[in-house]
């Protein structure tokens, strides 16, 4: 999600909060960015046709619990796709669109990288008409159609900025997990 999502400073905080805030932003930033270059280069020596610079990095959902629920069903071999609103591509510091053989850091929800994805597959569909395989392996819920369209369908209206209509185009995205984190990293 985008920086719309993070809470607003307080009205009564001093006039150099601002700044101390992004110190701690950009210092956090550099950390998270240390953290990915560090796990690509561990990707990269168990993949040496890895190129040398890291992907985007991102996660799951729109909240921590969302990106490390979803992320365990990526590990576990459970979620094999996902979706997004194909409007929110159009948004600022959004991810690229993704396409076939796009490679990804995906993080866990305190901003740590758990996975190298690679894109296998992506198709834009109507929301109406999102396959009841595609919401399979999606992995949530019960794993059913109806299942994925109560899921998705709340957490468009609760977190797209263009919201959630039955026709909206949604990407469906198929991937593979090229690389876990070691389970001490």
């Amino acid at each position: 999600m985008t920086s719309d999502d993070a809470a607003p400073a307080s009205a009564s905080a001093p006039a150099s909060a601002p700044d101390a805030a992004a110190s701690a932003d950009a210092t956090d930033a550099a950390a998270s960015d240390a953290a990915v270059r560090s796990f690509w280069a561990e990707a990269r020596a168990a993949h040496p046709e890895l190129s040398a610079d890291p992907p985007e990095a991102w996660a799951f959902g729109a909240t921590p619990e969302h990106a490390d629920g979803l992320l365990a069903l990526v590990l576990d071999g459970t979620k094999t796709a996902t979706a997004s609103s194909l409007a929110d591509y159009d948004e600022p510091d959004s991810e690229p669109m993704p396409v076939v053989g796009l490679l990804s850091v995906i993080l866990d929800g305190a901003g740590a990288p758990r996975a190298v994805l690679e894109v296998t597959g992506v198709d834009v569909v109507p929301f109406d008409e999102v396959t009841a395989e595609h919401a399979h392996a999606e992995g949530e819920g019960d794993r059913s159609l109806a299942a994925w369209r109560e899921i998705h369908e709340r957490f468009w209206r609760d977190y797209s900025a263009a919201g959630f209509a039955p026709d909206m185009p949604v990407v469906c995205e198929r991937f593979r997990v090229v690389h876990p984190a070691r389970p001490e990293s």
